[in-house]
């Protein structure tokens, strides 16, 4: 289906495989992607309340610190070894999800999903890294991107509708069965093939260095950001609107049309407009997304135009983002993407806390706000390096 889009100038492993790891990265988001949509109707079934099970996604969140530490082991590994490292983990951290009896067990299962889900998109990196020259890596990744707005579009939505026709335990089920096939699926068709090595590593440091580090930063402000409506949304659709389980699922099948927008576009733009630039028009575009649910949190139909543009900007930024990441340690693809994706989801696991309590005091204002001021600051941010490397 994919490597219908690229033509011969790109690898053979590229164009065989990208359909099969997109697919199974699909599998993978909407298993991580399904407990922030539906974090209020879980916290029902534990009885508790919407900021403590928020507690519990900081826990899974703070997996990002190893995020480094996984890019080093990601970068030693084969590629189809890492991938299918982070599927079987996945699996399990859902089986624990599903079995769980108390709210700290369900943090133990989420937490082993987002660590070991880490190995599948690093891995994923570094073989994008190692098969794609740079100046084409926008669009394979933004391909391959495609999958976290699917996993949104499709796959939550299909464990919504399972959990509004049973519970969301059923849900949780049913990405185990998905991943066990994708697993297989991956094992069988990706190349087991050493990495390869463009640069010695002798002479290159492997680690992020100088300028480096903004954007790190930028990847941390942008995922704060995010993470401000990804576990909110579904409480305010709850407590403003009286979705159900079934509503919340249409709710994020248009939520995840409009990333998947996103991410098409960025395949398409940002090798052309340049990663940096790209990044900040995302950003920026979190910003009027903001102010406008928060001006309009009360009416359905303003309120989601403001979380679709909200949700638009970020999801452009983060996609023209990462071929920058891959690129930020020479040689070592999955080192440089490993200190992003750690500082996103560090970012991702303050905000958990942060917007669950602002949203329980102010209402769905109050993260809608704070996320467009960290949008702010990761277009600032990213501006800055732009600018450095322009004078460097």
């Amino acid at each position: 289906m994919l490597n219908r889009l690229l033509d011969d100038s790109f690898d053979k492993e590229i164009r065989r495989n990208i359909t099969a790891v997109t697919v199974a990265r699909l599998v993978a988001n909407a298993a991580y992607r399904f407990a922030p949509l539906f974090l209020a109707t879980i916290a029902r079934g534990f009885d508790v309340s919407l900021s403590t099970l928020g507690f519990a996604i900081f826990v899974s969140e703070l997996s990002g610190f190893a995020s480094p530490l996984a890019g080093r082991i990601v970068d030693r590994l084969t590629h189809r070894n890492s991938m299918v490292l982070g599927l079987v983990g996945s699996a399990i951290g859902c089986t624990i999800a599903a079995v769980s009896t108390s709210p700290l067990m369900f943090a133990v299962g989420v937490t082993v999903l987002a660590l070991t889900k880490q190995s599948f998109d690093l891995g994923l990196g570094a073989w994008i890294a190692d098969h794609v020259p740079y100046n084409q890596r926008g669009k394979i990744v933004g391909l391959t991107e495609t999958a976290w707005a699917l996993g949104l579009l499709v796959g939550v939505s299909v464990m919504g509708l399972i959990t509004a026709a049973t519970n969301w335990r059923i849900g949780f089920a049913f990405a185990v069965l998905c991943l066990v096939v994708s697993t297989v699926v991956i094992f069988n068709r990706v190349t087991n093939e050493v990495r390869e090595v463009h640069e010695s590593r002798s002479t290159t440091p492997q680690r992020v260095t100088g300028n480096s580090w903004l954007v790190v930063a930028t990847m941390f402000f942008i995922m704060c950001s995010a993470q401000n409506l990804f576990v909110t949304f579904g409480a305010w659709l709850e407590d403003e609107f009286q979705f159900g389980a079934a509503r919340l699922a249409v709710a994020g099948f248009s939520l995840g049309l409009v990333e998947l927008v996103a991410s098409v576009s960025s395949a398409r733009q940002t090798d052309k407009w340049g990663k940096e630039r790209s990044i900040a028009l995302g950003a920026l575009l979190v910003i009027p997304g903001g102010i406008f649910l928060s001006l309009g949190s009360e009416n359905l139909i303003i309120g989601l135009i403001g979380v679709f543009i909200y949700f638009l900007g970020f999801e452009f930024s983060v996609v023209s983002l990462l071929p920058l990441a891959t690129k930020l340690v020479p040689n070592s693809p999955g080192t440089g993407l490993g200190w992003v994706l750690g500082a996103g989801t560090l970012g991702r696991a303050v905000m958990a806390i942060v917007a669950t309590n602002l949203f329980e005091s102010f209402g769905v204002r109050g993260p809608a706000l704070m996320g467009a001021f960290f949008g702010l600051l990761g277009a600032i941010t990213i501006t800055r390096y732009r600018r450095v490397i322009a004078s460097n």
